[in-house]
């Protein structure tokens, strides 16, 4: 595996920005996905991939061709899926990435904000990389290793693959989505033309894990309607909208209910966004659990607190619409029962460790396994996603994308 050359793709990768736009009609929703895409196929056409493109959405698909006795075999067809796109919660503009070789231990200041320190006590996984090659950023900005980490590892193992023809594998499609961070990674998906019989996303964090289950997701936009009138003459006649929506916000439950008071398996409601006036205010409430059927429960709590809120502010209307995001990929896995058990002899062969575990969130691969693709999700070395204090490990993103050459060559060895 070349080293240097994963992380110099990497780091050219970081400095696009790529942030989805939230209120943006566009897709995608920010130009620098498509300038990243434009880049990414340029490196994919000097590899000599084949049908390498960026599609009119912005997709970028490329192939690795099969080799060796697979090829006889017909072996299956192996997708691998990361997202262009960063998260907005914090801005990916001007990503000014600081490369840490051989780290010595303990807190990591960061240069362009002495208040963002990268702490060991928050970071206990920092405790086993001493030694390792960290990336930060400079504490202004995300770094955006979700997902620029998972596409650097893909694109490594590609051509690591391509200069080695000797390593027998069957078809590899390379995909690469838009907008995954705001619910629509897989909007425009062609799923004929993937044509592939399973799936691996690169976007998970640390190392050694094989993600097998996600929340299921919806998404609430909670409308809240007053009237507004020059404050001078607003007695009996204003309705005061942000009252309203204060209320409702301090109504929702908080301790085993949000994401700040629980962990593990347990759901949550989320408000992350409000916006408006007097007149209106605009809430986003996150509704997630690993339990599908629990959605339903959760939004007819939020549809409860409304008319509680409305009661107490008269005139005030409030409007709950729900929109589906994503759901548990948990049941869809079984369509392929090779798909997580392959993944775990690829680390086998390397002598590796791998656990199964749980995403407190979702990924492509979530909306990929309902549509049929079997889809679990895989480590990429990235740590501490959508804030200041991201960073990701070299070593990681190095041994995650070993684990894909033997994967492949896992698959390889069966028939489709």
């Amino acid at each position: 595996m070349n080293i240097e050359r994963l992380l110099q793709r990497f780091l050219r990768y970081v400095q696009i920005d790529t942030t989805a736009g939230i209120e943006s009609a566009a897709y995608p929703s920010s130009p620098g996905q498509l300038e990243l895409g434009r880049l990414i196929v340029g490196e994919m056409s000097e590899m000599r991939l084949a049908d390498v493109e960026q599609d009119a959405h912005g997709l970028v698909w490329g192939t690795v061709p099969a080799t060796g006795g697979a090829t006889k075999r017909k072996a299956p067809v192996v997708a691998f899926n990361s997202h262009l796109d960063t998260s907005p919660e914090t801005t990916g503009k001007n990503v000014r990435p600081q490369v840490i070789r051989g780290y010595a231990g303990g807190d990591i200041p960061l240069p362009g904000d002495p208040s963002k320190i990268i702490r060991v006590a928050e970071n206990l996984e920092l405790k086993e990389l001493i030694g390792a090659t960290l990336i930060t950023t400079d504490g202004t900005t995300l770094l955006g290793g979700d997902d620029k980490a998972g596409l650097a590892v893909i694109m490594e193992m590609a051509a690591y693959l391509i200069e080695h023809p000797e390593i027998e594998h069957g078809p590899i499609r390379l995909l690469f989505t838009c907008d995954e961070e705001i619910g629509h990674g897989v909007d425009h998906v062609d799923f004929k033309k993937l044509g592939a019989n399973v799936c691996y996303t690169l976007d998970g964090a640390g190392h050694g894990e094989i993600d097998t289950e996600t929340f299921s997701a919806d998404l609430a936009t909670v409308t809240v309607s007053g009237k507004n009138i020059h404050p001078s003459i607003a007695k009996g006649r204003m309705i005061n909208a942000i009252r309203a929506a204060g209320e409702f916000v301090a109504r929702l439950p908080r301790d085993g209910m949000s994401p700040e008071t629980t962990d593990g398996r347990d759901g949550f409601l989320h408000p992350y966004h409000v916006e408006g006036g007097v007149a209106e205010v605009i809430m986003k409430v996150l509704l997630r659990d690993f339990v599908t059927a629990k959605l339903t429960q959760q939004a007819e709590l939020l549809r409860t607190l409304a008319k509680q809120v409305e009661a107490m502010f008269p005139g005030v209307s409030i409007a709950v619409d729900i929109r589906p995001q994503y759901r548990n990929m948990a049941e869809g896995l079984s369509v392929e029962p090779r798909a997580v058990p392959f993944a775990q002899e690829a680390f086998r062969r390397l002598g590796l460790p791998a656990k199964l575990t749980i995403v407190r969130g979702g990924t492509d691969g979530s909306q990929l396994t309902a549509h049929g693709l079997p889809t679990p999700n895989l480590s990429t070395g990235q740590h501490n996603p959508h804030s200041p204090l991201e960073w990701a490990c070299l070593d990681e993103m190095t041994q995650a994308a070993k684990v894909l050459v033997e994967l492949v060559q896992v698959w390889g060895g069966e028939s489709s």
